[in-house]
């Protein structure tokens, strides 16, 4: 069946919108926290989309949708390492055909936000060499897995498992990985040993925040229906 331009046109469409979410992000967490930390997690938050990225295009998309190894528990590096063998025709869970290339980069637009959600249950606590030692570390033993699990044809889809737009992939691996380092990590009142302000310093960047993220939300939705 030819490639759909239509449906290729609309999947990079929604791939720019969810790119969008990351950025919307580090505005909604910036102006939560105070004053001081907002340049720190929106560093945070920019840093998850350069250094996943790097990693999502050497082998982290092989992980995710390689052929699965382990009785489905991974995908194999190789196969798509930088991104090989990616420019052929791709068909879609619904049947439509795209080009691989543009479905890894609209998969590598969820791999980007998922660590990112985590950032704001660890604001103001982690140092910024370890944050990116953090999210490297997370992808391969978290995402990567989950992905492969439920979307690359690993054991957890063998066994029917369905996930519409992340909800197990990036919303439940991000927010249980989130809720253990709040757990692990020291509040801020023990690390500052005195009383916390904790009324976010600009709600506006709130504000413009969650516009960016409530538009975004249209890519991540719409490009998984296809």
């Amino acid at each position: 069946m030819a490639l759909d331009s239509g449906n290729t046109a609309f999947v990079l469409v929604s791939m720019a919108l969810v790119n969008l979410m990351t950025p919307g992000l580090a505005f909604f967490y910036g102006g939560l926290v105070r004053s001081s930390n907002v340049l720190t997690i929106m560093m945070q938050n920019y840093a998850s989309m350069g250094l996943v990225t790097i990693i999502w295009i050497m082998w982290g998309y092989s992980l995710c949708f390689g052929t699965s190894k382990g009785s489905g528990f991974i995908g194999a590096p190789a196969d798509h390492y930088f991104l090989e063998d990616t420019m052929g025709e791709f068909e879609t869970p619904s049947g439509n055909h795209i080009p691989e290339i543009v479905f890894a980069g609209f998969q590598g637009m969820f791999a980007v936000i998922a660590p990112s959600l985590m950032t704001g249950a660890f604001a103001d606590r982690v140092r910024f060499v370890p944050y990116l030692i953090f999210i490297a570390v997370w992808v391969h033993l978290v995402y990567f897995p989950f992905c492969h699990w439920v979307w690359g044809g690993g054991w957890m889809f063998r066994h029917g498992v369905k996930d519409f737009a992340g909800g197990i992939v990036v919303h439940t691996t991000a927010g249980f990985s989130a809720l253990a380092t709040v757990v692990a990590l020291p509040n801020r009142q023990k690390m500052e040993g005195a009383e916390v302000d904790k009324s976010p310093h600009n709600i506006p960047f709130v504000a413009l925040g969650t516009g960016l993220l409530w538009f975004g939300w249209f890519g991540f939705n719409g490009g998984s229906a296809l």
